[in-house]
């Protein structure tokens, strides 16, 4: 992915902003302070890494989700609790059969540089995303439209996507089949319009500052690399009025001990993650600002499946699945409340009784003795040990859990070489299948099963080990075109045991989310998918 930024020196802004600054600097100078109400309000906020990209098409992290959120938004959006409401549309209509859906957009919407929201900027985007040469690592979410898969596989043209501007605030959506949670997928990032006329005067560099506009509650105004993100409330936002914030500054800080001091020296008011050997701590003495909630997501090691790789036998992926104490890493070495896992799709997922590994009930010395037992079949033994990478992303925690695997490991005589780099170089060397087990993670963008048996699926990006299944890929595809809500569910469920009894990966614990925020703060609200935009939020008196 290209990685679009500002120059490392003030970038030129457009007039309000340059006018914002003098403001502020005017105010400074006369010694007014923030407690007199006069200041702009200013959300700081440490996200867990540097963004890939801007480009709603280009990402595909929860940490640039936490800005990109703000920049834009899609026909349906987040409330503040995570509840799906009307976004860019303000209603819409679903036809009988389920296939079609009708949006009408708001006569006020408009993008940050007051040009119209149109119905044609969304037919713009969805095809823009589709479009082979746009190799979008996320396209595939939006697959249920009708001929998505095809166009993004280069066997039909984008103009035979079904989406249609019907007139400027009225939009089309066919799909290939009824989708329940398609409104859901509509709140995700891949689903954005994009304003075509900065995206094709300016081509890759659209997204730099200066150049950018965005539909959401917030525009960007700067983006230095590796410092900091820093966007401006959108006057043109179809809601302004009711966006309480004048500013929000986003920090990528992967290190959550660096998080944590910053935030304690009040530098900023939430940080997105918290290191978890410090949960005592922060209970004990920062409890109103300490969140920890349950979350729709699941913690688990990729296990490469690609011919050349150890893992790409069963018997090595079982044993290793076998020898891993998931509650000694959830207990002792995180102890923030996360759950052993022993199934891939986590729980609280609506309609869908989780799937778990036959060795759950096994003591330890019976699930070690057949581990050991496995490793000899697969030619592994003192004469010949196996020598396994684990890739993680650059963190505290995941550097505990990557050593405490290892430790594991050793005595099936595995020796681990562990490899980390920080969450961009990460995720991109997985997709290029440089590991052998490599840590990952997934939070679902939808509550809905599919959306994390998908990664099983064949040929899909965000299958980081190439683990291929036909009769996997067979009930998905079945599951897909079925209607019956508890058919639908049986076929997804047969899918997962499938891939369980295959051990196609390594689950290890369901996450929970922690956040720090500042106690001051109004209009945060934990949910499940730990999704919080920045428009709800605001500061009390």
């Amino acid at each position: 992915m290209a990685r679009l930024h500002s120059p490392s020196h003030t970038p030129v802004l457009p007039g309000r902003f340059a006018l914002k600054r003098l403001a502020g600097s005017l105010l400074l100078a006369g010694g007014i302070v923030a407690s007199q109400g006069i200041m702009a309000d200013t959300l700081k906020l440490a996200i867990m890494g540097e963004p890939a990209s801007l480009d709603p098409q280009q990402i595909s992290g929860t940490w640039e989700n936490d800005v990109v959120g703000d920049l834009f938004e899609g026909l349906v959006t987040e409330a503040a609790d995570g509840e799906r409401i009307p976004g860019a549309a303000e209603s819409w209509q679903i036809s009988d059969d389920g296939k079609t859906y009708t949006f009408t957009l708001r006569e006020n919407g408009k993008w940050s540089d007051g040009e119209p929201v149109t119905a044609e900027d969304f037919v713009y985007a969805l095809k823009r995303i589709m479009t082979p040469e746009n190799a979008s690592d996320y396209a595939y979410i939006l697959y249920p439209i009708k001929n998505a898969k095809a166009i993004n596989s280069g066997e039909a043209e984008p103009d035979t996507l079904g989406v249609r501007a019907v007139d400027d605030h009225t939009l089309e959506i066919t799909l290939e089949r009824p989708t329940p949670y398609f409104l859901d997928q509509l709140s995700h990032y891949t689903a954005y319009p994009l304003p075509k006329h900065v995206v094709e005067k300016y081509g890759k560099d659209w997204t730099d500052p200066g150049k950018m506009v965005s539909n959401g509650a917030f525009e960007l105004s700067e983006w230095q690399p590796q410092t900091r993100i820093v966007a401006l409330k959108n006057p043109e936002f179809h809601d302004a009025n009711e966006v309480a914030l004048d500013e929000v500054i986003y920090y990528p800080i992967e290190e959550r001990n660096s998080a944590l001091k910053r935030f304690r020296a009040g530098e900023i008011d939430i940080a997105r993650e918290f290191p978890t050997q410090q949960y005592g701590w922060l209970k004990d003495n920062l409890p109103d600002a300490t969140h920890v909630a349950p979350y729709l997501g699941i913690y688990y090691y990729v296990l490469n499946s690609r011919d050349g790789h150890a893992t790409a036998d069963p018997r090595v992926r079982e044993a290793l699945n076998l020898s891993i104490r998931r509650n000694i890493i959830t207990d002792k070495i995180l102890g923030t409340g996360e759950v052993p896992a022993y199934s891939f799709v986590p729980t609280g997922v609506n309609h869908y009784d989780i799937q778990e590994m036959a060795f759950k009930d096994m003591s330890m010395d019976e699930r070690m003795q057949k581990a050991r037992s496995l490793m000899e079949d697969a030619g592994y033994g003192p004469d010949n040990p196996l020598e396994l990478t684990l890739r993680y992303n650059t963190s505290e925690d995941h550097k505990k859990v990557a050593i405490a695997a290892a430790a594991m490991w050793k005595p099936l005589g595995v020796k681990v070489n562990l490899l980390n780099a920080e969450v961009a170089v990460h995720y991109e060397d997985m997709r290029q299948g440089k590991f052998d087990v490599g840590r990952a993670g997934w939070i679902g963008d939808y509550n809905d099963a599919q959306n994390f048996l998908n990664l099983l699926e064949s040929g899909v990006p965000n299958n980081y080990g190439a683990y291929s299944n036909s009769a996997l890929d067979d009930d998905m595809h079945k599951a897909a075109n079925t209607l019956d809500i508890e058919d639908r569910e049986a076929l997804m469920q047969d899918a997962e045991r499938k891939a369980l009894d295959d051990y196609a990966v390594l689950p290890i614990y369901y996450y929970v989310s922690r956040n720090l925020v500042n106690p001051k703060l109004s209009g945060w609200k934990n949910n499940i998918e730990d999704t919080h935009r920045s428009r709800w939020v605001s500061f009390s008196e």
